[in-house]
């Protein structure tokens, strides 16, 4: 809710107040019909204004509160009551102003307190009756509506904070999404693209065979896809290499394998390193040329590292989604990940011991 409704809502409740302008018509012997018009006239005008704010939202700035306070310097004169117009100024100025403005509107109608005292015609009784309450209760309700109004804005703050938030997880979240579709298909597609080109090629039983193969590899394309969507997904080193071999011997490339023994990763260590290897070799399959392709993972100056090297044409050019993802996907992590041209390409991949193992 903001600040301009607030006021209007709060302007309800201040009304009863009103009331205060007919004390001294009503008790004063010496009050005349003049006493009532006044009280009367002023009445309706407040009242007009508080249903002019809601409709419309509220005179900007400081306007408001002045408004208000002016009326209450042209009653005093004739009615001691118009002191409550005071407390009305206060509470327009505690919701509709920050609290630094608020607090020297609050000093400043307690100045025109005083001069209502000093330029009232009431009597004794009826002058200290309008000029003690409305000192106090004015700080009381501008302090009150400060109070309020700050607390309104933090909490406008934080909604803005978390729509932000929730805005930046699902940018998050979809950018994960196409990260993880890329990875997963890619190597798949790939290998269902080389292995239909060898049915074409093959015919008969062999290219059957093959075409088994690629009915096969689209079904745990499916599966993938399906499990990449539900966000519960933990993949395999192990099944990756598996996988890797089988892409990489359609494309007449030849793996060597070398890992050391007892190296434990953690999941999601687990799940980064193998989309990472699954792009890296989809990459030799895709572009390298080569004969030969070899995978270490390996436990080294304290971090783990995962190499996939090639002896194909070299890799130098701009660098595609599946490569940047994956560099996302392990600085998350807080590893590396460097691309080197040797005699082809290596993929190098580390990640810290303290998040992998």
């Amino acid at each position: 809710m903001s600040r301009e409704r607030r006021w209007r809502g709060a302007s309800l409740w201040y009304l009863l107040f009103l009331g205060y302008l007919f004390l001294q018509p009503a008790f004063d012997p010496d009050a005349g019909a003049l006493h009532w018009a006044v009280a009367a006239g002023s009445a309706v005008l407040f009242l007009a204004f508080t249903v002019r704010n809601g409709l419309r939202p509220p005179l900007p700035g400081h306007w408001s509160p002045a408004l208000i306070a002016a009326l209450g310097v042209l009653v005093v004169t004739v009615n001691s009551g118009g002191t409550v117009f005071f407390v009305y100024a206060a509470a327009a100025a505690g919701t509709l102003l920050t609290r630094r403005a608020a607090t020297a509107w609050l000093g400043g109608l307690t100045a025109l307190v005083g001069f209502a005292a000093l330029v009232s015609t009431a009597p004794p009784p009826y002058l200290l009756l309008s000029i003690a309450p409305p000192l106090v209760t004015l700080w009381i309700v501008g302090l009150a509506c400060m109070d309020e109004a700050d607390q309104q804005r933090e909490a406008a703050g934080l909604r803005v904070e978390n729509a932000r938030v929730e805005h930046l997880a699902t940018l998050t979240e979809r950018e994960r999404i196409s990260r993880d579709l890329h990875d997963v298909l890619g190597q798949t597609l790939t290998g269902i693209v080389v292995r239909a080109q060898l049915a074409q090629r093959l015919g008969g039983d062999e290219g059957v065979a093959e075409m088994a193969v690629v009915e096969t590899m689209a079904r745990d394309a499916l599966a993938e896809v399906r499990t990449t969507v539900s966000g519960w997904r933990r993949l395999s080193v192990d099944d990756e290499l598996a996988v890797a071999r089988d892409a990489l011997a359609a494309g007449g490339v030849e793996l060597v394998i070398t890992r050391d023994d007892g190296l434990v990763l953690t999941p999601s260590a687990e799940t980064a390193l193998a989309l990472a290897l699954r792009e890296a070799v989809t990459n030799v399959v895709r572009h390298a040329h080569a004969r030969r392709c070899t995978v270490a993972l390996r436990f080294t100056d304290g971090q783990v590292e995962l190499e996939v090297a090639d002896d194909g044409v070299g890799g130098g050019g701009r660098e595609g989604n599946g490569l940047t993802g994956m560099r996302e996907r392990i600085a998350a992590l807080g590893g590396s990940v460097q691309r080197l041209a040797r005699d082809g390409t290596a993929v190098v991949v580390a990640l810290p011991a303290a998040v992998a193992t």
